[in-house]
């Protein structure tokens, strides 16, 4: 059945060309002035407040109200098209995907402070919130549960950690007290990775859980060991004997042990060797990256010469 066009923008009493902030403030004024418990047993005022929470509900919402404004009179004929299960093809032409909620408690309570001014009313019409002071409900007041904020920071750990894992102690300090959470570092985990604890950020409000603590983690330089993703490097000192001739050398590795590098015959100084799974573990999958040997040859050292001694006869010189 056709119903009547209502002019949204004439409900709340703002121009066309309202913008969202002079939308939102035209519908916070003319809400409180019609809310039934200020206008008790007028059907009006109800009636009213209905229309305008329908008018802010469209043009607060910048999708709803450009639709709004393209389909002009048509608005009402949409819905009940989108109601009988959008049957046929669409007569309002595009895709358009337009539909129609009721204010949430939440999105009114950020309107009116912590606690919503709709009671009986309110109960009813928008499915529950309480009260404010003044307002009787013959309910007890309860609080929107919100979920607490996220908290998030930083923390620098070694090399050693990152290969190994760890587990990183943060000490929080919050309203509801200081809190000492541990946080685990996985091992393999790289530089500036984002490490998630559900459920350990701020409290929550209202009954409503805790949110998240994200640390943010840096790794230290290492003396000895360079990282390339999951691949290490170290520079390994070689005799020249050995470069020339080949031989073996002992190479460090993260784990604190040692393994027995294989030069060949006529290494170059600077020549890069791998060593297959002795890098840092792959966060994901198993097995490990390589550990590269940058060959360092050193040259023996020159032997000393001996101090010769200068022997010879002592003059005295002549007056």
């Amino acid at each position: 059945m056709p119903t009547t066009f209502k002019d949204y923008y004439a409900i709340l009493d703002v121009p066309r060309t309202a913008t969202e902030k002079e939308i939102r403030s035209a519908f916070r004024k003319l809400a409180r002035k019609h809310h039934p418990d200020v206008n008790q047993g007028d059907k009006a005022a109800e009636d009213r407040f209905k229309e305008i929470n329908e008018a802010n509900e469209v043009l607060g919402d910048p999708e709803k109200r450009k639709k709004y404004d393209e389909l002009g009179p048509r608005w009402q004929e949409y819905e009940q098209w989108e109601r009988a299960g959008r049957p046929g093809p669409n007569p309002f032409g595009g895709n358009e995907q337009f539909g129609y909620r009721t204010a949430s408690p939440e999105e009114l309570e950020g309107m009116f402070g912590d606690r919503s001014p709709f009671s009986d009313f309110f109960q009813q019409f928008f499915g529950g919130a309480e009260a404010p002071e003044g307002f009787s409900t013959g309910r007890p007041r309860r609080r929107v549960a919100r979920r607490g904020p996220d908290v998030e920071g930083e923390a620098e750990i070694s090399l050693e950690d990152a290969f190994n894992g760890s587990t990183l102690t943060v000490d929080l300090s919050s309203a509801d007290g200081p809190r000492r959470v541990e946080v685990k570092i996985p091992a393999g985990i790289h530089e500036g990775a984002r490490i998630r604890a559900a459920g350990q950020g701020g409290a929550g409000r209202g009954g409503g859980p805790r949110g998240d603590l994200f640390i943010r983690v840096h790794i230290k330089p290492h003396p000895v060991f360079t990282r390339h993703g999951d691949d290490l490097t170290v520079r390994v000192a070689t005799p020249l004997a050995t470069a020339i001739a080949g031989g073996t050398v002992a190479v460090p590795t993260l784990r604190g042990t040692t393994a027995q590098l294989s030069i060949p015959p006529g290494t170059q100084n600077g020549a890069r060797l791998r060593l297959r799974g002795l890098g840092m573990p792959h966060l994901k999958g198993g097995g490990a990256g390589d550990l590269l040997a940058t060959v360092d040859v050193r040259l023996p050292r020159p032997t000393p010469e001996p101090l010769m001694a200068w022997a010879g006869s002592e003059q005295t010189p002549s007056a």
